[in-house]
């Protein structure tokens, strides 16, 4: 497995890695648990939405990169993050592995990569955000197994 930074080759593999990997949240978890209204309003074009904002997490001028795994000239997975150097604060805006390498130590290989970076750019801390939902306990137990600290937080929807 190479990580290596991200390409604009690699642009059509991202979104579809990203599709593939948040699919069944928005379609079987987030979907059913606001109703439609609300999953339309709010995120009826995720895949959309995807494609508009997958081509801005690469923007080293702007302290925002992506790097990707890749084996065999496919991509495996990607860590996006960015940094606010007046905070000396990072944020992993984005973390996907391919459903074949979970459990691979892929992910964490992504976020050392990932947290090495953000160091070596002066960030002394990072943020990794997830959903309270059942599809995300995973990622709730691997951010947690990285030493990370849950804030808990609560979000709210209600049809009007």
């Amino acid at each position: 497995m190479d990580i290596r930074p991200y390409a604009s080759t690699d642009l059509n593999q991202l979104i579809d890695l990203t599709i593939a990997t948040f699919g069944p949240f928005y379609e079987d978890s987030f979907r059913p648990l606001v109703g439609d209204l609300i999953f339309t309003r709010q995120h009826g074009d995720w895949r959309g939405d995807y494609r508009k904002q997958l081509p801005g997490l690469h923007d080293p001028e702007q302290h925002k990169y992506v790097a990707v795994a890749e084996q065999g000239g496919v991509l495996a997975g990607y860590v996006a993050w960015h940094v606010d150097l007046s905070r000396e604060h990072g944020t992993i805006e984005l973390l996907a592995v391919g459903s074949e390498q979970r459990r691979s130590n892929l992910a964490t290989s992504l976020c050392e990569h990932a947290f090495a970076a953000l160091r070596a750019e002066g960030a002394r801390y990072v943020e990794i955000s997830t959903g309270g939902d059942a599809f995300h306990a995973p990622a709730r137990a691997f951010y947690e197994s990285l030493g990370c600290i849950k804030l808990p937080v609560a979000v709210y929807f209600r049809e009007l």
